[in-house]
């Protein structure tokens, strides 16, 4: 008798509802919405293929296409990570769905056809794509993961070293004018120890350590084993404190004159934040940011070996959550915090403090932008707009842009070691130029 009563109470509630238009009884519309359906990415048969499938004789990130995006999503199921926490409240982003944005036409290589379109073209790698403007969701679309998944964001990671610095310089506990040395002594005797943190975070060290993802004997690559991002053998380093304390590459050119990308840099100021917090880079993620911006999930850094986080390109988040954090350099911060944490300082750092003498090499095609201002502050490019960008290097990317109050975040994987798919970043800056011209 009590099961009948409660089946009729709802479908006379039901009943009511739609009689009333789904109003409430301040005339307002009732949101008669489902409980979301959780979809499993991956069945039990399909993560003991794809596992089965990591290379033994070199590192686990050198496939492509579909498998290098399913080894994206997953890392927690075959690697080790340090864990980066959230507390309090979650924030959640309001939805305001812009149509205007995945019908926009854009140029691209396969002609111009509407956003959208381009996202599910099969020479799209994008993954999943979140744009938000004055703090809500305009555009959201998942094409090759599910909304909860934390797929790695590579060198979008280093936006996080960046902002504790900036916090850290806020406090007076840094002053990017002096050498790094003087903060960690242990890099007196490496050819370190005079570049200045300001150098460091533009990456115009002038140090012999460039960006080396394939020749095991290089620079970098010695350096990227030893956190566990290179093939390790038994000869292999053991710990990035130890090299990098001695490590002498050779000076090929004056510090803050020459634009030369490499993790080390990223790696150096992570160390400095530790050293400065006194706990691990991911616990100061934690207790200065993350912990902070009302996110949805704890994140995690890929920390393979000894536990030390890969600072410079490990970080695994939800995509809202990347989202949250880039609402921190906006007016919008108030929609996740009750209190600044990426000073205005800072973000005038980033917009506006070009360093005149830095010379800046061309990107992959062969040009920069027209638009494009400077690097600096370990973002890798900041426009005339105000846009301002770190990528990843698979497909990966953060912009933000203060002045219009717009973040995006996107992730992707790469079709071979060409990264011959589309670049989304100049697609995306179309889409986003025409639905938010500049006053």
């Amino acid at each position: 008798m009590l099961t009948i009563f409660r089946d009729l109470s709802f479908i006379m509630l039901l009943a009511f509802a739609l009689l009333c238009g789904g109003c409430d009884s301040q005339g307002e519309q009732l949101a008669l919405t489902k409980a979301p359906v959780f979809i499993s990415a991956s069945s039990p048969a399909e993560v003991r293929n794809q596992i089965a499938k990591l290379p033994l004789d070199d590192v686990w990130w050198n496939v492509y296409g579909k498998d290098q995006a399913w080894n994206f999503k997953n890392l927690h199921r075959f690697m080790p990570t340090v864990n980066i926490y959230r507390d309090g409240q979650v924030r959640m982003l309001t939805q305001r769905p812009m149509s205007a944005i995945p019908n926009q036409m854009v140029d691209t290589p396969i002609g111009i056809i509407d956003f959208k379109d381009f996202l599910d073209s099969e020479v799209s790698t994008t993954m999943s794509i979140v744009i938000l403007h004055k703090g809500e969701v305009v555009f959201e679309y998942y094409p090759n993961q599910e909304p909860y998944e934390k797929p790695i964001y590579w060198s979008a990671t280093k936006a996080l070293v960046a902002a504790l610095v900036g916090i850290l310089a806020d406090r007076g506990q840094v002053d990017i004018t002096l050498p790094i040395s003087y903060y960690l002594p242990r890099l007196k005797d490496s050819d370190y120890a005079d570049i200045t943190v300001r150098n460091l975070l533009d990456m115009s060290t002038g140090v012999n350590c460039p960006e080396e993802y394939f020749d095991q004997s290089s620079c970098y690559y010695q350096y990227s084993v030893t956190i566990g991002d290179g093939y390790w053998t038994e000869n292999s380093p053991e710990s990035p404190y130890d090299m990098l304390a001695t490590l002498k590459p050779g000076i090929e050119a004056p510090q803050g004159t020459q634009y030369q990308y490499s993790g080390v840099n990223a790696f150096i100021l992570s160390w400095l934040v530790e050293d400065i917090m006194n706990m691990p880079f991911q616990d100061a993620v934690s207790k200065e940011i993350w912990g902070k911006m009302g996110a949805e999930s704890d994140a995690s850094i890929l920390a393979p070996r000894y536990g030390v986080p890969i600072a410079h390109g490990g970080l695994l988040a939800r995509s809202r959550d990347v989202a949250r954090f880039g609402l921190l350099y906006t007016p919008s911060y108030t929609k996740i915090s009750d209190k600044q944490i990426i000073s205005d300082r800072t973000i005038d750092l980033i917009l506006n403090d070009k360093n005149v003498n830095l010379t800046i090499g061309t990107n992959k095609a062969g040009q920069l932008p027209s638009d494009f201002s400077h690097s600096g502050y370990l973002w890798d490019a900041v426009y005339t707009n105000d846009d301002f960008y770190r990528g990843g290097w698979a497909g990966q990317g953060l912009l933000i842009n203060p002045t219009k109050d717009i973040v995006a975040v996107y992730t992707g994987y790469a079709i071979d070691a060409q990264e011959s798919q589309p670049d989304l970043l100049p697609i995306l800056r179309q889409v986003l130029n025409t639905v938010f011209p500049s006053q």
